[in-house]
Order: C-alpha cells, then structure tokens, then sequence
C-alpha cells in the first residue's frame, strides 16, 4: 500500500491490553489473549440497570464482578452505542 496517497483503515482503537498492570485481568476469564482493557472502568456503570450488562446488586450496590461486557472482543460498538445516554445523564443538573 502506497503511504502517500491513502492510509489503511484499521480497527485497532477497538482494543488495548495492558497485560503489565497488576489487576489483569481484572475478570476471571479463559480468553486472557482477547481481554480487552481499553474500558478499563466501564463508563456504562452509571446508567445503573440500563447498562446492558451482567451486574448483580450486592449489598444494595451494583456489582460488576461476572461481567465482561467491556472486555469482550465486538463490544466496541456496544459500548459506544449507549455513551449518548452516559453523556445525556452525565449532563442532567
């Protein structure tokens, strides 16, 4: 591919590993290869039950543990699909 006249489009935004930091990965997994830490705090958690992930309520808080949905390869889109309402209730005061 010719550098000067056009860039390769990849998707590699789509996924980062940090395989150094002292908590990977932060879930139990089989798949360390594919755990993906780009949304390494989920910035899904404040939309409480509307999240679309696997949370449980622990002591009267939600409890993320089991959930891989940030982690997991093809989320991305997932993800990003919910971050207008994250911004909108972000912005409500």
């Amino acid at each position: 591919m010719d550098n000067n006249n056009s860039e390769e489009k990849t998707e590699n935004y789509k996924f980062f590993q940090n395989t150094k930091c002292e908590y990977f990965p932060c879930h139990k997994t089989t798949d360390k290869e594919n755990f993906n830490c780009l949304f390494c705090y989920c910035p899904l958690y404040m939309l409480k039950g509307d999240c679309g992930g696997n949370f449980i309520k622990n002591h009267n808080i939600k409890d993320c543990t089991n959930c891989l949905v940030p982690h997991s390869e093809g989320n991305y889109e997932r993800i990003m699909s919910k971050m207008k309402e994250v911004v909108k209730r972000g912005s409500d005061f």
